[in-house]
């Protein structure tokens, strides 16, 4: 396989044209098919100019070994999820390539339960492609196609009955929502509208797939969002990815507060209103969202990145909220997967509620202050930088775990270096007291990486 095409526990994904094809993407549909068995299998997609020609090859796929698909169209992936679940369809298949530029997309691969499939099950399904064997039907017995329209209402009457929409409907917010041309530009400026009573101003919602802004919701990315906030005197400003799983907040003067603070407004406000128990969150979330955690007298349970692995230790632990710093909100209460929705809604309920500003809030939690950066890196020179950087650590004293990539802990701050599931990069993510200490640790890394 090419370089440029990632396969892994995040489905498979490429540069659309080149490690990117109709051709694999039917094949692979062909392999899941396989895999859950004939029945019913849902399909999504986001925004992206590519999407309609792979949805074309992975219904062509799925059909060729007697699989229904139920065709949702354009809609957020943890809409997809929920829906996959909620049919009793045999698993689903989300096309998107989330945060990745827009000539990149991908397959993401569903169990009849909802969710993405575990690092065993998805190398299962890998070796059932690479083997190539499907059970073709014949023409006399292949299904056709049906159509889901009404799933992202489904969705949202879940988000309205788990939170007090009433409450955030007598507050009447001004909300500035930067759709990034992905699928929030078709869905949540009117259900903030219509479930929340929200007075909305939309930034980048025309649904094209030709993002006008970085697909990721980072501060860099958020300068437009910003500025609008200020200009129409918002009480908030929220920031889609394309597929909508993530979200970035902008407080009321303006200022992005970093998407660790997204987990920790949401854990705030399920623990402090909705439901006590664990908070389960990744090694390279901040301190910020443990400290909401303890606060409410929560345990704090680490996983490997990736939302599958924060998902499965939820479900084992009982957790009513976990995630990801990367705006990954997880509610199993409405479904367990990252959601916006539920972030967005989660964050209106506790500024109903509490009558505070987002930035009264944000000032109430721990100051923490979170760096990221990513290093292009060939495959086959990953393990040896991380080894080094290991070794590096652990001679000037840092507990270092092995989680998920090299984590280095030195009490009062952390970095964590691993490979990404989604690009041919490495993640690197520091946090500290200050924003010169977390800055210097990843400088210390990237000179071990790049002496």
């Amino acid at each position: 396989m090419k370089e440029s095409l990632k396969v892994g526990v995040s489905g498979v994904r490429g540069v659309v044209g080149e490690s990117f094809t109709p051709q694999l993407a039917a094949a692979f549909a062909q392999a899941f098919g396989t895999f859950v068995g004939r029945g019913p299998v849902v399909v999504g997609r986001d925004t992206r100019p590519s999407g309609p020609m792979l949805e074309h090859a992975v219904i062509a796929g799925l059909q060729s070994v007697g699989c229904t698909p139920v065709l949702l169209g354009i809609v957020p992936t943890p809409t997809l999820l929920l829906a996959t679940k909620e049919s009793s369809a045999r698993g689903g298949i989300a096309i998107t390539a989330s945060h990745n530029a827009a000539e990149w997309n991908a397959l993401k691969f569903v169990d009849r339960k909802g969710l993405f499939l575990d690092e065993i099950r998805a190398g299962e399904l890998f070796d059932i492609y690479h083997q190539g064997d499907f059970p073709l039907v014949p023409e006399s017995e292949l299904p056709g196609a049906t159509l889901m329209t009404d799933a992202f209402q489904r969705h949202a009457a879940r988000i309205a009955g788990y939170v007090d929409a009433a409450a955030i409907r007598a507050r009447h917010c001004k909300v500035v929502v930067d759709c990034v041309n992905g699928v929030g530009a078709l869905f949540t400026p009117a259900w903030l509208r219509d479930d929340f009573g929200c007075e909305v101003v939309a930034l980048h919602d025309q649904p094209t797939g030709v993002f006008e802004r970085g697909p990721e919701p980072v501060a860099e990315n958020l300068e437009k969002l910003c500025a609008a906030v200020r200009q129409h005197g918002a009480a908030v400003g929220f920031a889609h990815d394309p597929d909508g799983d993530r979200l970035a907040i902008v407080d009321e003067r303006g200022q992005p507060i970093g998407e660790d603070f997204t987990l920790a407004l949401a854990a705030w406000q399920v623990l402090e209103r909705h439901a006590r128990g664990p908070l389960v969150m990744t090694v390279a979330t901040s301190l910020c969202v443990a400290a909401v955690a303890r606060a409410h007298g929560a345990e704090v349970i680490r996983t490997k990145i990736g939302e599958i692995n924060v998902v499965e230790a939820m479900l084992k632990a009982g957790a009513p909220i976990g995630g990801e710093g990367t705006g990954g909100v997880i509610v199993p209460a409405i479904h367990p997967c990252r959601c916006s929705y539920a972030a967005m809604a989660l964050v209106l309920e506790l500024l109903a509620q509490s009558g505070r500003t987002v930035a009264q809030l944000r000032a109430e939690l721990p100051e923490f202050h979170v760096v990221k950066t990513k290093l292009p890196i060939r495959g086959d020179e990953a393990p040896e930088k991380l080894r080094g950087l290991r070794r590096y650590f652990e001679e000037r004293g840092a507990r270092v775990t092995l989680l998920d990539g090299v984590h280095a802990d030195f009490g009062d701050r952390w970095i964590n270096v691993r490979r990404s599931n989604t690009e041919p990069v490495l993640r690197l993510t520091a946090e500290a007291a200050t924003p010169a200490a977390a800055e210097g640790l990843l400088r210390t890394a990237l000179s071990e990486i790049q002496p």
